[in-house]
């Protein structure tokens, strides 16, 4: 099992061992805390499915050249993992973590199997992606759509980008609090998004300063 594996099973298995002990009181405030979250990725397949489905089937997942497949090239963050396992039984939750116990002998990720991930909530870095060859095959005849991929992406912010309080940034912290800890922390163990937090708080900071001296145009 190489880092990659290894890191991946056992966020896997922290996550899923805490929160099959909680209180059922406690699992349901989880789940009403990502419930936002979750209508937007049902927004995201509402639109890849009406717009890409066909354009990124034909060309990568049938002719076996996906770049955003690649082999151990997918980034998941650790409020991934929790919205999955919230989300998943315990049937696709044992897959997950019996295709990790594997060697990875492919080209591809490990997570695509026959009938495409085998998360149920696919990784948000994932569900974000677009290839240039499909965002000009759809976006030049349909400047429409183009608009609403860019909202999305804003939208997208909205939940992983610590520039403000967000999803992830909060599942994570959930369970530091409980004493638990990964590699797959990202919001509260990389130097840039820790930068962007630390820049975020300080922009905060000047702006109750300015409403306390009395400035209203800010």
């Amino acid at each position: 099992m190489n880092s990659y594996h290894k890191e991946q099973i056992e966020t896997l298995n922290m996550v899923y061992c805490h929160l099959k002990k909680i209180s059922v009181q406690e699992k349901q405030h989880l789940l009403s805390q990502i419930s936002d979250y979750l209508l937007f990725r049902d927004a995201v397949d509402e639109f890849l499915d009406e717009h890409f489905e066909n354009i990124c089937t034909q060309k990568c997942y049938q002719s076996k050249v996906s770049a955003c497949c690649s082999r151990e090239g997918i980034i998941t963050f650790f409020g991934d993992v929790v919205v999955n396992v919230l989300v998943s039984n315990e049937t696709e939750i044992n897959a997950l973590e019996m295709v990790l116990k594997k060697p990875n002998n492919g080209f591809k990720c490990i997570y695509l199997g026959d009938d495409g991930c085998l998360w149920r909530i696919k990784p948000i870095i994932c569900e974000m992606f677009l290839c240039d060859t499909a965002k000009d095959l759809v976006f030049k005849e349909k400047a429409s759509a183009n608009k609403l991929w860019v909202e999305l992406k804003q939208r997208e912010k909205h939940f992983r980008w610590p520039d403000r309080p967000v999803l992830f940034d909060d599942l994570e912290k959930y369970f530091m609090a409980a004493g638990y800890s990964s590699p797959l922390m990202y919001l509260n163990n990389s130097p840039g998004l820790l930068r962007v937090k630390e820049l975020a708080k300080k922009s905060h900071r000047q702006l109750s300063q300015r409403h306390r001296n009395g400035d209203r145009c800010v």
